[in-house]
């Protein structure tokens, strides 16, 4: 609706409002999980090649790369459709506005995809195919940056979710943790579903990894749903919808009990039995619960009007 236009300018200007209807659905909650599984195994992989390279590091070699190249791929295929106007997203790189976060955030994932399928084609040819590769030594320094890139890449959506108006929920400095947080669940999670035949050390430092995540994570959304009413009104009337009655409690709570307080029980009894066999099942619920959680967590501020 046109309020008034400016003659000296022409410059129009319009009645901000609400828009009566969830706009971040289940592919932004797809986005997101998909990016904390593709730069998780990153962050995972690292530690398990600085520590345990003797070990499991062919193994991590392999895998890393490409299970971190599928995910990103989903993640960026999702955002693209995402868009409004997806056939216009060149534009982020041929005119480029490095003040906003989508932009930043949108060159950061691209380099940092170039470099995981140039790692992707090493394994692959190497690896897989058995053939000698050129480009093998370039390997080891690609992934020095790639460890680099993970972290502002996982990390800028907490950025832009903190930008949206009148959102008290996605605080930057709590959405940045458990971005970060989820990368490391997905991370070990997967680590932990693929190496079965690795050792007890391994496996333990890896149930550490995600039990320690799922807990932080708790954590913060513990946090967040008892004291968040203290924070503003808008959170304690965001949070009424996982409160009991709510739209969302049942799938709020499912999501915590099957990401965070399941695994940690499971992690818990597997390193105290000596139990390899409980972190399966571990691994797979925090995958899919955090699934769960994102999408609560997405969805419930969109339903506040705004006006």
């Amino acid at each position: 609706m046109v309020e008034q236009t400016v003659a000296a300018t022409n410059a129009i200007v319009t009645l901000d409002v609400p828009i009566p209807q969830v706009i971040w659905g289940w592919m932004i909650t797809l986005n997101m999980w998909a990016k904390s599984i593709g730069t998780g195994v990153v962050f995972v992989g690292a530690y398990l090649l600085a520590r345990y390279s003797n070990v499991v590091g062919e193994k991590v070699k392999i895998w890393m790369p490409i299970i971190s190249f599928v995910f990103l791929n989903i993640f960026l295929l999702f955002t693209l459709l995402d868009l409004h106007q997806p056939f216009r997203m060149w534009h982020i790189f041929f005119y480029p506005h490095f003040t906003s976060a989508i932009t930043v955030g949108a060159w950061m994932a691209t380099l940092f995809t170039g470099i995981i399928f140039v790692m992707s084609l090493i394994v692959v040819k190497k690896y897989i195919l058995k053939k000698e590769c050129k480009l093998e030594n370039l390997y080891d320094p690609l992934f020095k940056f790639a460890v680099v890139l993970a972290i502002p890449v996982t990390m800028y959506t907490a950025t832009i979710m903190g930008e949206s108006t009148a959102r008290e929920l996605w605080q930057t400095p709590a959405e940045l943790i458990q971005m970060l947080l989820a990368a490391l669940l997905c991370g070990s999670a997967v680590f932990l579903l693929i190496g079965g035949t690795w050792s007890y050390e391994v496996k333990r430092d890896l149930a550490i990894i995600l039990g320690s995540s799922a807990f932080l994570s708790f954590t913060i959304y513990m946090g967040e749903y008892y004291f968040g009413h203290m924070k503003a009104e808008e959170v304690a009337a965001i949070i009424a919808y996982v409160k009991d009655n709510g739209v969302y409690h049942s799938l709020f709570w499912a999501g915590q009990w099957i990401a965070f307080i399941i695994p940690m029980a499971l992690v818990y009894f597997s390193l105290k039995n000596r139990n390899g066999s409980l972190l399966y099942l571990a691994s797979f619920s925090a995958i899919v619960g955090l699934y769960i959680t994102k999408h609560v967590w997405l969805i419930i501020p969109q339903l506040l009007p705004l006006s």
